[in-house]
């Protein structure tokens, strides 16, 4: 059996630990605060800085953890148990699309260089570095928006937070948290040389935040919030949301599908919302009219 270690128990961690294990790993999860958590049928939950035995037994080292000011915190803690794990045959580690920075609205693939213009970027670019050392198949994982069943627009438009920010010809990139899952149990399950792969995982439509807001809201059948130019609503967000805003980019995965034989159950923004609408067990509103 393959046992598949996963540093942190997140939102995307815990969708891969779910569908590794269906498919027949031994999977275990790490956490800061392992009481804090809720368990999981058949996955093991161990703290963070008692991983050394796992490190050892692990086949498969997933690394969801973001990097902090002092480097990655996976690496700065266990470095040493990972290069003395004897039956390591593959690490995966998730990264953003972010470290491309501004393209000005233009594409990326994987084979585009980094050019982070953010600190956060920065740390991004060097850890993904800092894992590229280790002599097994090291896939770096790099992940547009993150959504999926209690994260999307559905959530703000509940809570009655969401914004139709209007920024003209600025689009994002998505994936949906089944597909962050599916792609990289594909990838663990693939016999790869060692050596490092570049995989962005990002939906095939780049669209912008007012039409996700608006697809949502006619799912939910309800009226969308009035547009907001951007102009206006910059003033309002928080730092982080500026840098986010202050980027333009299309991130293409043609690339990654290719490599990895897959194709995305989620292509866009409206499957994906679909799918969610219908996992939560609400009735998607099809005869809803197309809000203004």
């Amino acid at each position: 059996m393959s046992d598949l270690l996963i540093f942190g128990f997140g939102y995307s961690g815990t969708a891969v630990a779910r569908a590794a294990r269906e498919a027949g790993f031994a999977v275990t999860v790490t956490s800061r605060d392992p009481a804090t958590k809720m368990p999981v049928q058949d996955i093991q939950l161990i703290p963070f800085e008692g991983a050394e035995a796992a490190i050892a037994k692990a086949t498969h080292l997933l690394v969801t953890a973001a990097p902090g000011e002092a480097g990655d915190p996976v690496l700065g803690r266990h470095a040493d148990s990972i290069r003395a794990a004897k039956n390591l045959r593959w690490i995966g580690y998730f990264s953003t699309t972010g470290i491309y920075g501004d393209q000005n609205g233009g594409w990326v693939d994987e084979d585009t260089l980094p050019a982070p213009g953010s600190e956060r970027t920065q740390r991004r670019v060097q850890a993904e570095e800092a894992w590229r050392i280790f002599p097994v198949a090291v896939d770096i994982f790099r992940l547009g928006g993150i959504y999926g069943p209690g994260r999307s627009m559905f959530d703000d438009l509940r809570a009655g937070t969401a914004r139709r920010v209007v920024k003209p010809d600025h689009l994002f990139g998505r994936i949906h948290r089944d597909d962050i899952a599916y792609g990289v149990l594909v990838a663990m399950r693939r016999n790869a040389p060692p050596g490092v792969q570049i995989f962005n995982f990002c939906d095939d439509e780049p669209a912008s935040s007012a039409d996700v807001v608006v697809e949502a809201a006619r799912l939910l059948g309800v009226a969308p919030p009035d547009p907001v130019p951007y102009v206006e609503a910059v003033a309002k967000m928080s730092p982080l949301a500026r840098s986010f805003w202050s980027e333009n980019r299309k991130v293409a995965s043609a690339k990654t599908k290719a490599r990895l034989g897959l194709t995305w159950r989620y292509p866009t923004y409206r499957e994906g919302l679909r799918a969610i609408k219908e996992e939560e067990g609400g009735v998607v509103a099809d005869n809803a009219p197309d809000p203004a």
